[in-house]
């Protein structure tokens, strides 16, 4: 495993982090669930992700459990959690960038001050709100955040790609990006439809399957049949070449894996490995490019 800085802190974590989301508490059972852990765990990965709205609380419960019952160190952990839709009550829910900005980093200073976290980032807000974070932190002495967690796959690429790494540069915030197989449609298992097994299955994703099977849908399932040969040039498989493609990122601290079986959270852990990451030169970059399309362009790169 390789471990990065998470943005400009000195939080070494794995370039690989499991996350919870639809898994934990929902699609699979706890045993599977603590499998994934070990294995994840014993393949070097420190960072697990949740939130407590994920299965409304169970998983935030089965991840501390487990943990508790592998007898692994805190200290060697990295847990990651959100913050935002709470209780029923008014005074329960928050944290959002819907609320005044300067009470969030005042409530998060507070969080760290006490010493029940270590560090804060924000979940999918803009530059500008992450960047107000930062201005209200350093105009009142109190903690700023140190990451933006956002989605980050072969078809979702502005954010991370051109407004990140400019915050990067400038206050030292990191990515840290989830859904690398944009939940599971880069997987490859839905070239020929919606499998009854799969994620897009479930009544509560009808909007996933709506998506797949749209008109954009097809034309990105045709872009990943052309991208199949260069991954089989490479050795690998289309998900292992996709998490890849992520991680030749610098500016990407961690990608956060979504597995519903040991099987695929191995075939995604061996992205990391000599056979593919180290291929992901620029020539097979520009490769990547030609056939998505859809690389985007900074005011930087118009300017040259």
């Amino acid at each position: 495993m390789k471990y990065r800085n998470l943005g400009k802190s000195g939080l070494r974590v794995s370039c690989l982090g499991l996350g919870t989301w639809v898994t934990f508490g929902g699609q699979i059972s706890d045993e599977v669930a603590e499998r994934l852990m070990t294995i994840a765990y014993e393949s070097g990965v420190n960072l697990f992700d949740t939130a407590e709205v994920y299965a409304a609380g169970k998983a935030e419960v089965i991840l501390g459990s487990i943990i508790k019952k592998k007898g692994w160190r805190r200290s060697s952990l990295v847990i990651t959690t959100k913050l935002y839709w709470g209780g029923k009550a008014e005074t329960e829910r928050g944290l959002s960038r819907k609320h005044i900005i300067e009470e969030i980093v005042r409530a998060m200073t507070h969080v760290i001050n006490q010493g029940m976290a270590m560090y804060w980032g924000t979940s999918r807000w803009s530059a500008m709100e992450i960047m107000e974070a930062y201005s209200v932190a350093r105009q009142f002495n109190m903690i700023p955040p140190v990451c933006e967690q956002a989605e980050y796959h072969l078809f979702q690429r502005e954010k991370v790609e051109v407004q990140l790494p400019e915050l990067y540069h400038k206050i030292g915030v990191g990515a840290m990006t989830w859904s690398p197989l944009a939940c599971g449609i880069i997987s490859g298992k839905y070239g020929n439809g919606v499998p009854e097994s799969s994620r897009a299955s479930l009544k509560c994703y009808q909007w996933l399957k709506e998506r797949i099977v749209s008109e954009e849908g097809r034309k990105q399932q045709n872009k990943l049949k052309d991208l199949s040969p260069i991954a089989e040039r490479l050795g690998c498989t289309l998900p292992q070449l996709a998490v890849a493609w992520c991680l030749r990122n610098e500016g990407v601290s961690s990608v956060l894996l979504g597995s519903s079986t040991p099987e695929q959270l191995i075939e995604n852990l061996g992205a990391i490995q000599a056979i593919v990451l180290p291929k992901m030169t620029s020539h097979v970059v520009n490769e990547i490019d030609n056939i998505l399309r859809n690389k985007p362009y900074s005011k930087k790169d118009y300017r040259s």
